[in-house]
């Protein structure tokens, strides 16, 4: 757990506020996030760059609430969206403009129009259909769209398979030896206007040598284009900074930084950064009450009313988030297996986990649960969403409530034939 959340007197608290008190008046499931422990996080992260032109782009796609955009935006960070949907967000919580990145594999016509419409920093273009449509779109609106290209390095980024992004079998960005023609082609286009290169390797990577790998390539490639003739004056490195979720050792922000500093000695551009994990994971922790304790003949299963459609990275990615008690009781630790309700066989949390004797009503907290918690969650079996609160010393809010069964069918209809009287 981060040092956001302790234990006072035997109940585990984010900050000042107990986390047993947020469920009482939440309800649970309930995400818990941290403010001071994600400005904490971004301020690590710019102290490590200062004295290099860096800005940092919150990726929304790791937790896009309002308020833990906002909190992130008051802090100084940009945002790095994938969809018109969070750019509206980013908008919505205050980010200006000129910090908004616009990337992703598919961009719809309306979104480009939406992102030009905004003028905002920076568009990502992964492939040369998208440009070429980026660019009749930009032309028939009269702007020139700020473009950079994603640049596909080859580099594993020894992580997990589903979260690489910069293999050549990936389906991300432009292979390396093809940027040179691309940007020559986009001198050609009407309405776009090649600012620089972009490349994001992967998610969850705790070791610099996959960044160097990469970079290197990367950056190699851009001193090569601008010697050629090609005024660019952007490098975005993305992100993908690993968190702690068992034993990994995050990165040193202060290493990395060295690292960025060294292989861009002398480049002279601005560089961007689009952390989202690494921003907001640890800051969050999920509380769950335990609806039963079930006992078999080879082993116990603690039932919880979070289930896969709360949190669905230890279905979906074999994820592993440490389990504790709300309430310390100072029992015999024993192997449990963690479930949730849901009717499927890989609703599991963990299995043999050790923990004190728990029986129903007890609470238990996920910890580095602020990262595609909430955001991932679903209406799977119209069990209600969890809430969400956001933490800031001793005062907390409700950022978003359960949402209920009736809700989720709110904006669903009847076909009027279903409701005639069929004939005899």
């Amino acid at each position: 757990m981060c040092n956001a959340f302790q234990y006072r007197d035997g109940i585990l608290c984010c900050e000042d506020v107990s986390l047993g008190d947020i469920a009482d008046r939440s309800g649970t499931p309930v995400y818990v996030y941290s403010a001071g422990a994600m400005r904490d996080r971004l301020h690590e992260y710019v102290r490590a760059f200062s004295g290099q032109n860096a800005l940092f782009c919150y990726a929304l796609k790791a937790n896009s609430n309002l308020a833990v955009i906002r909190t992130l935006a008051q802090a100084g960070a940009g945002a790095d969206t994938v969809s018109m949907g969070e750019i509206r967000r980013a908008l919505a919580a205050g980010v200006p403009p000129s910090k908004i990145v616009f990337a992703g594999v598919a961009k719809t016509d309306d979104e480009i129009r939406f992102a030009l419409q905004q003028s905002i920093l920076q568009i990502n273009v992964e492939s040369l259909p998208e440009l070429k449509r980026l660019s009749a779109i930009a032309s028939s609106m009269g702007v020139d769209a700020p473009v950079a290209l994603r640049v596909n390095p080859h580099v594993e980024a020894k992580t997990h398979d589903k979260t690489s992004t910069g293999r050549k079998q990936d389906k991300f960005g432009i292979a390396h030896d093809r940027v040179p023609e691309i940007l020559a082609h986009m001198r050609e286009l009407p309405g776009v206007k090649a600012v620089g290169l972009h490349m994001h390797i992967g998610s969850q990577i705790t070791a610099l040598d996959p960044f160097e790998a990469a970079y290197a390539r990367g950056i190699r490639l851009f001193r090569d284009m601008r010697a050629v003739g090609h005024p660019l004056t952007t490098l975005d490195l993305g992100g993908g900074f690993g968190v702690t979720y068992r034993d990994e050792q995050p990165l040193d922000a202060q290493g990395y930084a060295d690292l960025v500093a060294r292989l861009a000695s002398g480049l002279d551009c601005r560089l961007l950064f689009e952390p989202g994990r690494a921003l907001v994971a640890e800051a969050g922790m999920l509380v769950s009450r335990v609806i039963y304790r079930k006992i078999t003949d080879d082993r116990q299963f603690l039932i919880l009313d979070a289930g896969m459609n709360t949190l669905v990275r230890p279905a979906m990615y074999d994820a592993w988030h440490e389990i504790v008690p709300v309430r310390e009781n100072g029992g015999e630790r024993l192997p449990v297996d963690v479930v949730g309700p849901i009717c499927e066989s890989s609703d599991v949390f963990g299995r043999g986990r050790m923990l004190p004797p728990l029986d129903s009503g007890d609470l238990v907290a996920f910890g580095s649960a602020g990262a595609y918690g909430a955001v991932m969650a679903s209406d799977y079996n119209s069990r209600p969403s969890p809430a969400e609160v956001l933490v800031d010393g001793g005062r907390w809010a409700l950022i978003k409530p359960a949402r209920q069964a009736e809700e989720q069918y709110a904006d669903e209809s009847i076909p009027a034939w279903l409701d005639e009287v069929p004939a005899a």
